[in-house]
């Protein structure tokens, strides 16, 4: 092989890996406004505990999502742990909650996402024991408004770890009836794996559809249908819980890990969500298979 032919091969083994280490999941820009990746922008103290994480995203409903002390006996009790380069996750670092969140103090940024924009959200999680203080009810996130009938957009996992999706739309007040669908899945998490889940609401003010996905952009794994209502008002948007419930917080948060929370102010397209699937899955070393 003589020395030109050589020259070639390495200089595009070099730019090939540049290519996949600057874009490894082809994160699509449309439409994000919430970004939190484990491995950038988490300012965390000496002892690795979380003080915010930063939104990445290129034009973010909001910039910061910060620890929350009140409502808390302990001052810092509520802050999350940073884990660093897992090799489970393909190097990726993630953030361990144990009945903590992380808040936006902004009430109406999120609010047109249940109004009639629809959303899409991805999340690389690892679920813990969940300590069942309110019976399956442990969101790992959420903008439910913090009083009246509770309107807003959560997810959380049951005690057994099997997960759930739904929207709020304020109309009426019951935990789980018509007004807010629990949508939820029979597959339950196992402790020790990384999964994707993904979640989607359809665009429009009249009835929408739900979906939850796990791993697998392709297929929802459960679907059901939600009456939007124009005039709902949700809160502030919390990781690690489904809202900034200052008067009880940790009792409805989840046990577990996220390494990256992506949140879209649209519906993406059948094809845009199954694209962003594989290479999330690729990118942390996600296993198709559930369980």
């Amino acid at each position: 092989m003589n020395k030109i032919a050589i020259i070639l091969i390495l200089l595009t083994s070099v730019l090939c890996g540049f290519v996949l280490v600057k874009s490894p999941a082809n994160i699509l820009k449309k439409g994000l406004i919430v970004d939190l990746d484990a491995d950038k922008g988490v300012v965390a103290n000496k002892d690795n505990r979380v003080e915010k994480w930063i939104n990445q995203a290129s034009v973010p409903a909001v910039k910061e999502f910060v620890k929350r002390d009140e409502g808390r006996k302990v001052t810092g009790s509520g802050m999350p742990s940073l884990r660093n380069k897992l090799s489970e996750l393909n190097g990726h670092n993630a953030i361990i909650f144990n009945k903590q969140e992380l808040v936006a103090h902004n009430e109406d940024a999120f609010d047109h996402l249940l109004t009639g924009s629809g959303y899409t959200w991805f999340c690389i999680l690892k679920a813990g024991k969940q300590s069942g203080e309110l019976k399956d009810v442990n969101s790992f996130f959420g903008n439910l408004k913090n009083g009246g009938n509770y309107e807003g957009i959560w997810a959380g996992l049951n005690d057994n770890n099997s997960i759930w999706m739904g929207s709020r739309n304020g109309i009426t007040f019951g935990r789980w009836d018509n007004n807010n669908p629990k949508v939820t899945a029979n597959a339950v998490l196992e402790f020790d794996k990384y999964y994707l889940l993904m979640g989607r609401m359809g665009k429009g003010t009249d009835t929408v559809t739900l979906s939850l996905y796990l791993n697998n952009g392709a297929l929802p794994v459960v679907s059901h249908p939600f009456p939007v209502n124009k005039l709902a008002n949700p809160s502030k948007l919390s990781i690690g819980q489904e809202r900034d419930a200052i008067e009880h917080p940790g009792t409805e948060s989840f046990i577990g890990e996220i390494s990256r929370f992506l949140l879209y102010d649209r519906p993406l397209s059948n094809q845009e969500l199954n694209r962003m699937a594989k290479g999330l899955k690729k990118m942390y070393g996600i296993i198709d298979s559930p369980n």
